[in-house]
């Protein structure tokens, strides 16, 4: 095969393997006869030189996945290098996501996927954006696809931080059964199996989980997770069903203020208002198609979810209502559908390899209703607000790859989104309908390899959008006016990148980018929300690091480095609040030593700005997790997962706003509000394999 022609195909099969096709390369007619060749790399990463189009995206395999054990679901997405996960409530909340100098609060500018569904939330009851992983089994997960950065045409909303693709597996080598005991009350048992069945494969995963937590409050988590995928074919040429379903009911122990700490009012793992918490459901019904040809590829998935959230928060206590409290309820009755269809080819125009795809991704939500209403001890005393909105939304994309020489290759790519709001509101003067559209253009360089070595240049304009209830208010509930925000906010990002292999057993890349965003989202602390504010930049570096030391011993080192500031200057300050500046990861994983196998994994969170004039900060977190385990038989296996190693007592978030409590004076209390880490925490668990 020609080198251009090699370089191109391994391009395309790239692609594929973002699109869960596997990295095949494709090839001319001219090259018939020639077998395609298979890329394979044996490591907790695949982020090896000629496997992405930056030096930021890459390849999480199921043999971390695996391997390093996860206090939450939610933290699957911290296998994204550089990537916080924490919680700032109960665990049937979604996450609190932290990614190059982003507070993403629950998923804001980071765009999360399962095999094509969308798991982020848009005009959602408690933050635009809100990814819930929580339905997740994660021992059925093959794999996850990320990127970061505006540069990728198929990449549309919330995505100008990064994306995800959780990849789900078709089949599993072996059954799986599992017991899980552990701190606080922690139970989990999973069942999951493939078999054939009527000439294709059937998977099934359950997972059950009861716990209570550290809290003073018991959370009294009461999860049921349930898969169901037919899948026939093969991952590059055929199809498979899969339907999810998913329910959780929990108590919460939000955030808290260090002064009812300071004072002894409460411990560090009470509440000020022990009665909030949650409940949660989702179902799914999805299809995915790749249907294969010599030279191109076409790709298909469909989707329907229905969800609902009740979520009792009090972040404020008794400032608004110094009688009953300042419990709310955030709820929200949700369907939403779509379909996503894309096709890949090559041609030879000219003597230039060139690969192009087009795509088209459709989505609809309707909500009846969505609403936050006043509630004492949960239980609705008054409506603040109740609207009912309907959201469509359309993206069309084409993008182009041509391989200019050997060593150099470019892809261009333009995409071209259009949404429509209806939102009719309790509020006299907030109904109406809304359109809005934005074309972002993508550009990318590659230049090598040379000397195992490959070298990236990426820019693009990226958007997201903002709740549909803010496109048409034009009243507060409390009666003051308000201006509508703008729909679709643009982003603007760059990133220059190297990856090298120049060591034997290492992959390695160096990734500086910038991020402009028009209007940042922040964390209101007495709404429970986010909302617009100024235009923003970005600037950082991310150093990721990945080595096969031995093949039982494998190291992950990931450093990243961020500033944050507004770009429209006020006199409060330019400081962005929750922004973090300093990332760093470090993972060692052992595998096979005899019986025996383990690891270690280490993560400093670095502080960040409260207040816009930076005059309040949070301060670090350096958490451990630990793994041992034992092989009693080739098919059984014992675990024990310490969390919180060396019990440091610290936050997982914090935040500054007023509050407040029970006897202070009306105007309440500027004071950190933070949520701690969970103390050490130990589980064990008994996994057979049938």
């Amino acid at each position: 095969m020609p080198l251009k022609k090699r370089n191109l195909a391994l391009a395309v099969g790239n692609s594929l393997l973002a699109a869960g096709m596997g990295l095949t390369c494709m090839h001319s007619q001219a090259e018939e006869a020639e077998a395609a060749q298979t890329v394979t790399v044996v490591g907790n990463y695949n982020n090896a030189v000629g496997t992405s189009d930056a030096a930021s995206q890459g390849t999480v395999t199921s043999n971390l996945i695996a391997s390093r054990p996860a206090l939450r679901t939610g933290e699957l997405l911290e296998f994204v290098p550089g990537m916080i996960v924490t919680q700032h409530s109960g665990d049937g909340k979604a996450n609190q996501y932290f990614l190059r100098g982003f507070n993403l609060d629950h998923g804001t500018d980071f765009a999360t996927y399962v095999d094509g569904m969308p798991v982020n939330m848009r005009t959602h009851a408690h933050g635009q954006g809100y990814s819930d992983l929580n339905f997740l089994i994660p021992e059925l997960v093959q794999r996850i696809d990320y990127k970061k950065g505006t540069y990728f045409a198929e990449e549309g909303d919330f995505s100008s931080a990064g994306a995800a693709h959780i990849r789900l597996a078709d089949s599993l080598p072996a059954g799986i059964a599992s017991l899980s005991l552990g701190s606080y009350g922690y139970q989990r048992a999973v069942l999951a199996d493939s078999l054939a069945a009527l000439n294709g494969t059937l998977l099934y995963g359950l997972e059950i989980n009861r716990n209570n937590g550290p809290w003073d409050t018991p959370e009294k988590v009461r999860k049921y997770s349930a898969t169901l995928r037919y899948s026939q074919g093969t991952q590059e040429d055929g199809f498979s069903i899969t339907a999810m379903a998913y329910k959780n009911n929990w108590n919460s122990t939000d955030q808290i203020p260090l002064r009812a700490v300071q004072s002894g009012l409460i411990d560090r793992f009470g509440a000020i208002d022990p009665t909030d918490g949650g409940a949660t459901s989702r179902y799914s019904l999805s299809y995915a198609m790749h249907k294969r040809s010599q030279d191109s590829i076409v790709e298909m998935d469909a989707y329907i979810v229905q969800s609902t959230l009740d979520l009792f928060s009090n972040f404020t206590y008794f400032l608004g209502n110094p009688a009953d409290g300042d419990q709310f309820n955030q709820s929200e009755h949700r369907r939403m559908g779509g379909v996503n269809l894309s096709k890949t080819w090559l041609a030879d125009i000219g003597g230039f390899d060139m690969r192009n795809k087009i795509g088209l991704q459709t989505r609809y939500d309707t909500l009846s209703p969505v609403g936050i209403y006043n509630t004492v001890a949960q239980q609705r005393t008054s409506t603040i607000r109740q609207d009912n909105v309907r959201e469509a939304s359309a993206g069309f994309y084409a993008e182009n790859t041509i391989q200019w020489l050997p060593t150099f290759r470019s892809i261009a790519g333009i995409r071209y989104d259009t949404y429509r709001f209806n939102v009719n509101s309790s509020i006299e003067g907030d109904s109406g309908k809304v359109r809005d559209y934005i074309v972002s253009p993508k550009l990318s360089l590659i230049f090598g390899p040379w000397d195992k070595t490959e070298y990236f240049i990426n820019y693009g304009r990226g958007f997201h959008s903002n709740d549909a209830r803010g496109t048409t208010q034009t009243r507060l509930p409390d009666g003051g006016a308000s201006i509508p925000v703008t729909p679709l906010v643009k982003t603007r990002g760059g990133e220059l990148g190297v990856r090298t292999e120049i060591v034997p057993g290492l992959q390695s890349s160096l990734a500086l980018w910038r991020l402009d965003i028009a209007s940042e989202l922040v964390f209101v602390g007495d709404a429970g929300e986010t909302e617009p504010s100024r235009a923003s930049r970005r600037t950082g570096v991310e150093w990721n690091n990945h080595y096969i030391a031995a093949p039982w011993l494998l190291f992950d080192l990931d450093l990243a480095a961020s500033r944050s500031r507004y770009t429209q200057h006020d006199a409060v300050g330019d400081y962005i609040p929750g922004s973090l500046d300093k990332v760093a990861s470090f993972g060692v994983t052992v595998t096979d030593i005899g019986r025996w196998y383990g690891g270690l994994e280490l993560r400093y969170f670095g502080p960040r700005p409260l207040i816009e004039d930076n005059s309040v900060r949070s301060t670090s977190t350096t958490l451990a997790y630990a793994r041992v385990g034992y092989k009693l038989a080739a098919t059984t296996k014992l675990t024990l997962d310490v969390f919180n190693l060396f019990n440091r007592q610290a936050s997982d978030i914090d935040y500054y706003y007023q509050s407040r409590l029970s006897g202070e004076s009306a105007d309440g209390v500027n004071d950190i509000h933070f949520h701690p880490v969970e103390p050490r925490t130990l589980r064990l668990t008994l996994a057979h394999q049938f």
